[in-house]
């Protein structure tokens, strides 16, 4: 059974800082590409930011120079480290994993007071 545990969310002022984790079982997971999205009130939900197996990371415009992805093979965990924060930033933060099946967590909400 896949699960993916996000973790680390909650309100922050404008300007700070948050880390998110996610934590993954039953999937082998250095194989796996994996991703943050997130999903405002009343909004689509979109890409954050992206990691390969290998490492490369990939962001969305909105959040390049704020944000890093990183991850952990041997804690099978990926981590967004998201500075700078902005009250537009306020969202549910999803972990997904992705291969030739995607999987998504359940999510952590991230709220930026102004």
């Amino acid at each position: 059974q896949v699960q993916l545990v996000e973790s680390g969310g909650g309100l922050v002022q404008a300007g700070g800082s948050l880390r998110l984790s996610c934590a993954a079982s039953g999937i082998i997971f250095s194989i796996y590409n994996m991703g943050w999205y997130r999903q405002a009130p009343g909004k689509q939900r979109e890409l954050v930011a992206a990691i390969t197996s290998s490492g490369t990371a990939n962001y969305a415009d909105s959040v390049k120079g704020r944000f890093t992805i990183s991850r952990d093979n041997a804690k099978n965990t990926v981590y967004l480290q998201m500075n700078s924060l902005k009250p537009e930033d306020t969202a549910v933060y999803y972990c997904t994993a992705f291969r030739e099946l995607n999987y998504w967590g359940k999510g952590t909400l991230v709220t930026v007071s102004s």
